[in-house]
């Protein structure tokens, strides 16, 4: 056989024989999960819970990174702009469906500049109320709160984010008169209502039950449709007749825009086998979370949907998108 003939049996050779694909590769150095709030928050918490799973399911570092303000932007900046690789992930909260719809500039498209990956848990949001304050259940927060209208404040963190608006459907939809005060991150709402500094606030459970177990707060309702099997006894919006007080959510996790999709779908895959493990799907359960781990498309498809959903409404109860 002449030089020319081996040359190309050898390239038939490696055309038939399996190849590792870049996505089988995945991940040969360490990857950064950027988390868009401050340490010590729910995303947070989950973050670490889940770098450690991922970083012995890959062999590599998986290296949280808080990059905190501006409502989340600054740290989605950081993926955004990040090589399409994989090697910088964003774990956000179902607040950045809202990106879109506060903001009519933004330093990226929150749509397009993102890859879904997977929901890491599905979510809902707890109203809180400083013990000591006269009020035992809702129907008699809102009877405070209209006995004393505008005396009582509430803590969120930052306009427009899912506990704000979660706040704003209450004060619609029970027609009181209270007054939003915000903060820097769920860390720091907490110290805050234990100091009667503000008497109300709606947070994810993650930041509420220790607190509550201790007597410091008392958890009065929550958002979701069904009562979450980790608060049995707390009864949805719905029962208590405010069915349209209802902001149940998800903490997800994105890659920059333009990642391959065998990737993505690794990546994805990955991260539903960490949060179905016994230990993963323990911690998110005790913070009465329920694990996630769709696919990029159903993800995708949640996400886009919730962008619509927010739309709407943004647009009920008045607030207007910054520039």
């Amino acid at each position: 056989m002449n030089m020319t003939g081996m040359v190309l049996c050898a390239l038939l050779a490696m055309a038939i024989s399996p190849q590792p694909t870049i996505a089988q590769a995945f991940p040969v150095k360490p990857v950064r999960l950027v988390v868009p709030f401050p340490p010590g928050g729910g995303v947070d918490i989950t973050a670490r819970v889940l770098s450690q799973a991922l970083g012995e399911s890959w062999g590599q570092q998986v290296i949280v990174e808080n990059r905190a303000g501006a409502g989340a932007i600054i740290g989605s900046d950081v993926v955004a702009k990040s090589a399409p690789d994989g090697y910088t992930l964003l774990i956000t909260t179902s607040g950045h469906a809202l990106l879109p719809v506060l903001y009519r500039k933004l330093p990226f498209d929150a749509v397009n500049d993102f890859a879904p990956v997977t929901d890491v848990h599905n979510t809902y949001l707890v109203l809180a109320v400083n013990s000591k304050l006269p009020a035992t259940s809702i129907r008699e927060l809102i009877a405070l709160a209209k006995a004393r209208p505008g005396k009582l404040n509430y803590g969120h963190t930052g306009i427009g984010v899912s506990p704000h608006l979660a706040a704003e459907m209450f004060r619609i939809a029970t027609g009181i008169d209270i007054v939003a005060v915000p903060y820097k991150g769920d860390s720091l709402v907490i110290p805050a209502l234990v100091a009667d500094e503000v008497q109300i606030t709606v947070l994810p459970p993650t930041n509420v039950l220790e607190p509550a177990r201790s007597g410091r707060i008392r958890l009065l309702a929550i958002t979701a449709q069904t009562r979450a099997s980790g608060l049995p006894n707390i009864p949805t919006m719905a029962e208590l007749g405010l069915p349209e007080v209802e902001q149940a959510g998800w903490v997800g996790l994105f890659s920059t825009g333009a990642t391959p999709r065998d990737i993505v779908a690794r990546i994805s895959s990955d991260v539903a086998k960490a949060v179905r493990t016994p230990i993963v799907a323990a911690r998110i359960r005790v913070a009465s979370y329920e694990p996630g781990g769709s696919t990029p498309e159903q993800f995708a498809a949640k996400f886009r949907g919730d962008v619509a959903r927010f739309s709407k409404i943004v647009k009920d109860i008045g607030v207007a998108p910054a520039d």
